[in-house]
């Protein structure tokens, strides 16, 4: 994985469902308690669904991904814990922080909300577990 996607969490006192996140397990994000309490507006540029832009200032991907995790970092965005089921078979928690990638998906979505219609969306829902596992 590229490491400007995610940052990643797992085992010790993980392994425990019931003992929560510590704060510390987070370095890419301030807590959603901590973020401002005014919202950070920003425009996304989309080209062919790539995103170019940010408030209209073009960007490499790179540059733009790092621009996205500061910004989303700030406001608290991009927190996951979560329980997955791994390759070989076992189940692992691990607390992720992706929250450029957040901000990318979300983003991403609202256009496909405008763009496609109910049974593209279906289809496209459907296709991205299986392309993930290829």
């Amino acid at each position: 994985l590229n490491p400007g996607w995610l940052a990643l969490a797992e085992g010790n006192a993980l392994e425990d469902p019931w003992v929560g996140a510590s704060e510390d397990m987070y370095t890419r994000s301030v807590s959603p308690e901590a973020a401002p309490d005014k919202p950070t507006e920003i425009v996304i540029d989309f080209v062919k669904g790539d995103a170019v832009a940010i408030d209209g200032v073009k960007m490499s991907p790179a540059t733009l991904l790092t621009k996205l995790n500061e910004l989303g970092g700030a406001n608290g965005i991009g927190r996951l814990d979560l329980v997955e089921s791994r390759f070989v078979g076992m189940k692992s928690r691990g607390v992720y922080e992706t929250p450029g990638g957040t901000i990318l998906l979300t983003a991403h979505r609202g256009i496909e909300s405008i763009t496609l219609d109910r049974c593209e969306m279906h289809l496209k829902d459907e296709m991205m577990p299986r392309y993930a596992e290829l």
